[in-house]
């Protein structure tokens, strides 16, 4: 596994040529057919847990490391440039599988509140269990349902990846926050809770369009007041929010990404989880460009998660 910088642009790539291997259910070769790799009594098909949550007796939710890992802990974190343009280094880190139910025929929309809100306990916990290590800049948490979101494995289940470097997108949102008085999301919360693109509120938290969506229904679910850090934001607000989303989610049967942003231990941050829905398929323009066209208005797209369309 290898980390490496394109020859000018702040863009990284990890080369992980082991991530090939692993299982995938929704193309399955002969001998994985009908294996539910993570389903209770599975337990031995996974590497040794690193945490769960128990209930009646059994596991409800668990976690261990990845088999098919794309950062390891191992090799040297540090960065080294060779003839000015390539910049490489170990892909140090840790990747993890949040397994979220011990039920083969339950996806996360399909769980309760509370067991939303569970798993949101989980998140922050294992970015702050990861931080600990002095190599680590950041913990990427998220989740892929469906084929179109890049899942391999059926059950529901989430990932988390702790990598040496701050991701770009997290650099540039944090970079574009300096350039105002005070921060521009809690002005942007303050907007949209009183705009067309709302979708769902409830006393500490938002869910909205964004004005510039990238994907269709694209939501954003924010809290009302100034959050960082995940650990210090309202769990149970948090949870209600997504699952309405995720609920219509199921409904309409969309594949999606969740992704988790939060700010990196000392920097300032407003956390917020975007649920990036993958109706569209990105082309040419799209890549050429860096420019997206969305074929579903963001004023749409929040009428219909209130279901007015």
């Amino acid at each position: 596994m290898e980390l490496r910088k394109d020859y000018v642009l702040d863009r990284w790539v990890i080369v992980s040529e082991g991530r090939s291997a692993r299982p995938h259910q929704l193309h399955p070769s002969p001998e994985q057919e009908g294996v539910d790799y993570f389903a209770q009594g599975n337990e031995h098909l996974t590497p040794p847990e690193r945490g769960r949550i128990v209930r009646n007796g059994g596991w409800q939710m668990r976690w261990f490391e990845n088999k098919f890992p794309a950062v390891s802990p191992e090799g040297d974190s540090k960065v080294k440039t060779h003839n000015r343009f390539f910049t490489f280094g170990d892909a140090y880190g840790y990747h993890e599988v949040i397994v979220e139910t011990p039920r083969s025929d339950k996806q996360l929309g399909d769980l309760p509140v509370e067991d939303i809100e569970q798993l949101l306990h989980v998140y922050a916990r294992r970015i702050c269990e990861l931080e600990k290590d002095q190599n680590i800049q950041y913990v990427n948490v998220f989740k892929n349902h469906g084929v179109q979101a890049g899942t391999s494995i059926v059950h529901s289940h989430s990932q988390v990846i702790a990598t040496a470097f701050i991701p770009l997108v997290i650099q540039e949102k944090m970079h574009a926050m300096k350039r105002f008085l005070s921060c521009p999301y809690c002005h942007i919360v303050a907007l949209e809770l009183q705009g067309v693109r709302k979708c769902f509120e409830n006393e500490h938290m938002v869910a909205f369009t964004p004005y510039a969506s990238r994907f269709n229904y694209e939501v954003w679910i924010f809290p009302k007041a100034h959050v960082a850090r995940m650990e210090d934001m309202n769990f149970g607000a948090c949870a209600d929010i997504l699952s309405k989303v995720l609920r219509k989610m199921t409904e309409a049967n969309l594949d999606y990404n969740i992704i988790v942003q939060y700010g990196p231990k000392v920097h300032d941050f407003h956390f917020h989880i975007e649920v990036c829905p993958r109706k569209a398929i990105w082309a040419g323009f799209e890549f050429s460009s860096g420019v997206v066209i969305n074929s579903t208005s963001p004023e749409d797209a929040a009428r219909w998660y209130r279901g007015e369309l």
